[in-house]
Order: structure tokens, then sequence, then C-alpha cells
């Protein structure tokens, strides 16, 4: 059996979540319905950031946004913290 490492695990069941909050956001904006906060949409993408951009190209959600221009940003931190740390 392969060992997953539990960071790894933890950073996909996050960005699994964070993709899912940008479509689900994106299907109510369609239906007129209740809508997530934007705020929290960046807590959420702050914390998934490949779910939170994957979820903003797929769903092309939020693409036009000024303050979500950070979500790369935040991309790039995690990138940049998972190679200097080794973390996976």
């Amino acid at each position: 059996m392969i060992e997953v490492p539990p960071l790894l695990l933890v950073l996909v069941i996050v960005n699994i979540i964070s993709l899912m909050f940008f479509g689900v956001d994106k299907l109510k904006s369609k239906r007129g319905g209740w809508r997530i906060p934007e705020v929290r949409l960046l807590l959420v993408a702050f914390f998934g950031p490949f779910g939170a951009y994957a979820g903003m190209l797929l769903f092309k959600h939020k693409i036009r946004k000024l303050k979500f221009l950070i979500v790369p940003v935040f991309l790039l931190i995690h990138v940049y913290l998972i190679v200097r740390f080794h973390l996976i």
C-alpha cells in the first residue's frame, strides 16, 4: 500500500473543498440565490489556492474581479512553501 503524507492529504481535501466553494457560488449566481460572501471565498482561496484557481478558470467565476487577482499569488506562495520546506 502506498503511504500518503498526511499534509498532502490535507492539502488535497482543502483544495477540493475550495473548488467546490467556487462551483457552488457560480451555480447560486446563475440561479439568483443565496451567495457565498467574497470574504469567505478569499479565505478559502488562501488555504486552498489550487482548487480556488481551478474553480475560477473552470467555472469562469470571479475572473474579472480585481480583488480575486490575489488568488494566483496565494497559489505561488503555496508552491514556494511546499518546495522550500519539502512539505510533500
